[in-house]
C-alpha cells in the first residue's frame, strides 16, 4: 500500500525548558524528518499558551526552510480569522519565492488561543467589515493566482510556483467549502476522530471535488514497546470546557479551562476530561492501523501530529515510524 507520511509539530515546551528550546527542538525535528524522507513538515499557530511555543508559524516556516533543502514546509495552520487575506497571500508568496516548490499554506477557522489573545489580534479589525471565511479563501485564491493583469492589489513577489493550499477541517461543510474553492482538504482526525463523521466528510469531499482524496491528520506516537507507548500516551489529557453561551473548546488542563472561562467572562462553566485520540504502540502496529485507514478510505497522505511529549521522545517516534515506512513510500 502506498501513501505519503508527513508531520505536524506544535513546539511543545518541555518541563523545565523554555520556548527557545522548544523552537530549536522543532527545527531539529524538521531537519531529521527531511533526512528520513517525510513528505511535509508543518507547524501550528497557538497564541498566549504557556506550554506551546509556535505562535507565528510563518516566521518559524522561514527558519525551517533555511535549515532544510527539500522537504515541504508549511502551516497547519494559519488561523485566518485574525488576518487579511492579502497579508497572508503576500507572506506565503514571499516564502515561496525564497524556497520555490517547497511552501504549503494551510489555514483553519479556529482562534488558536484564548479570548484575550483573540481580541488583541483583532483589535484593528472592524467587525462590520470583517470578511467571512469562505470569502477569505476566494480572496487568497485571487492573490495567489499572480495575474499581472489583475487590477487590484498584487501580493508580490510572485514566486515561480504558488504555495500549495490546504483547508483544515473536520466536517462535511469544510469538505464542500474546500472543494468549491479548489483547496486540498486535511481532515483533522487528531481533533475529531469520530469514524462516522470521517466517512461522511471524505465522501462529501470526493463528490464535490470530482474524486480527489483528502489528507488525514492523526496524532501518533511510536515506541519500542506497546506498553511504554500506552503508558506515555495514557498520561496525556484534554480538558473540554463548556461555556453558558454554548461555546466549547479543548484546552490542556483544568487550570487552562478556568483561565479560558475567566477571559470569556463566564463564571458558570463545566469541564470534561478526556484522553486524546492518539495512535500508539510499536511502529509496526501504527503502520497496520494506517494501512487499514488507507484501505477503508483511500487516504493518499497522513499528517502525523507529534504529541506534546519531550523532544527526545518525539524524535525517537518519527525515527521508528520512518523505518516502517521505507517499504511503503518511495
Amino acid at each position: 500500500m502506498t501513501y505519503l507520511l508527513s508531520l505536524l509539530d506544535k513546539s511543545p515546551i518541555d518541563q523545565g525548558r523554555d520556548g527557545a528550546f522548544a523552537l530549536h527542538a522543532t527545527a531539529r525535528l524538521a531537519a531529521r524528518a527531511e533526512e528520513l524522507g517525510y513528505h511535509r513538515f508543518w507547524v501550528a499557530e497557538h497564541h498566549d499558551m504557556t506550554n506551546l511555543a509556535s505562535s507565528v508559524p510563518e516566521v518559524l516556516i522561514a527558519y525551517l526552510l533555511a535549515k532544510t533543502s527539500k522537504i515541504r514546509i508549511g502551516s497547519g495552520g494559519v488561523m485566518l480569522q485574525h488576518y487579511s487575506a492579502y497579508k497572508v497571500a503576500e507572506t506565503f508568496n514571499l516564502l515561496a519565492s525564497l524556497a520555490p516548490g517547497r511552501v504549503d499554506l494551510g489555514v483553519g477557522k479556529a482562534p488558536g488561543g484564548f479570548p484575550l489573545s483573540t481580541r488583541a489580534l483583532q483589535t484593528a479589525i472592524d467587525p462590520a467589515r470583517k470578511a467571512d471565511f469562505a470569502d477569505q479563501l476566494s480572496d487568497i485564491n485571487t492573490y495567489l493566482a499572480a495575474d499581472p493583469n489583475y487590477e487590484g492589489a498584487k501580493a508580490t513577489p510572485f514566486p515561480p510556483s504558488a504555495p500549495e493550499r490546504f483547508l483544515l477541517g473536520a466536517s462535511v461543510e469544510s469538505a464542500e467549502l474546500a472543494a468549491s474553492k479548489g483547496w486540498e482538504l486535511v481532515f483533522a482526525g487528531h481533533l475529531n476522530g469520530d469514524p462516522e463523521n470521517l466517512r461522511k466528510t471524505f465522501e462529501a469531499y470526493r463528490r464535490a471535488s470530482g474524486g480527489k482524496s483528502p489528507i488525514l491528520a492523526l496524532a501518533a506516537f511510536a515506541a519500542d514497546s506497546e506498553e511504554y507507548a500506552r503508558e506515555r500516551v495514557g498520561n496525556l489529557r484534554i480538558v473540554k470546557v463548556f461555556l453558558p453561551n454554548g461555546q466549547s473548546v479543548n484546552v490542556g488542563s483544568e487550570e487552562q479551562a478556568a483561565e479560558f472561562a475567566r477571559q470569556a467572562g463566564a463564571t458558570d462553566y463545566r469541564t470534561e476530561e478526556k484522553v486524546p485520540s492518539v495512535l500508539h504502540g510499536t511502529a509496526a502496529q501504527i503502520r497496520m492501523e494506517l494501512d487499514e485507514l488507507h484501505r477503508l478510505y483511500g487516504v493518499k497522505e497522513f499528517v502525523l501530529d507529534t504529541p506534546a511529549l519531550p523532544a527526545a521522545e518525539r524524535l525517537s517516534s518519527i525515527e521508528l515510524l520512518a523505518k516502517e515506512r521505507l517499504s511503503l513510500v518511495a
